[in-house]
């Protein structure tokens, strides 16, 4: 197969004959909605008291956006990302990814999948109009419930849902 850069299709041969096809396409995160929920979740955390860091990943867990809020643990900016990530690429919430490991011991290998995995409630995937598009993790609040309602008040904030608790 071929593929035409410019065109954005792929050649097909049937026959003998070329036939063009569309490449697949993906929904993305935009970098305005990723900073409206890190900048909601962490005003979040603030109102209850919490210095918490707030990171968005991508679908393919790279990052997008971050904040850190006055005071927050140095600690705080690595594990936000590290959930973010881990919810993105397991499609899960990390307190969800947490429950299982903790009923199942054959699970606790998902902790080394890789060393960005953290699985740690305060985790998030990012699902907007059924597709998982990302992931967003807070990381500071004294609990990981408290975690997780910060970052779902920065997915409210850009009509998202914390995705589906089944794997897709």
């Amino acid at each position: 197969m071929k593929i035409n850069p410019v065109l954005g299709f792929s050649l097909i041969w049937v026959a003998g004959i070329a036939v063009a096809e569309p490449l697949p396409r993906e929904a993305f995160l935009p970098l305005d909605l990723a900073y409206k929920a890190v900048q909601v979740a962490i005003h979040t955390c603030q109102k209850n008291g919490y210095r918490v860091s707030v990171s968005v990943v991508d679908r393919a867990g790279v990052l997008r956006a971050m904040g850190r809020d006055d005071g927050a643990g140095p600690h705080t900016v690595d594990s936000s990302r590290r959930k973010a990530y881990t919810a993105a690429s397991m499609r899960r919430t990390t307190s969800e990814l947490a429950g299982m490991v903790s009923q199942n011991p054959t699970l606790k290998g998902l902790h080394d999948m890789n060393e960005q995995i953290l699985i740690l409630g305060g985790g998030l995937p990012i699902e907007i109009a059924g597709e998982v598009v990302g992931g967003i993790g807070v990381g500071g609040a004294p609990g990981t419930q408290l975690d997780d309602a910060c970052a779902q008040a920065g997915l409210h904030a850009i009509n998202a849902t914390p995705g589906s608790s089944r794997q897709k």
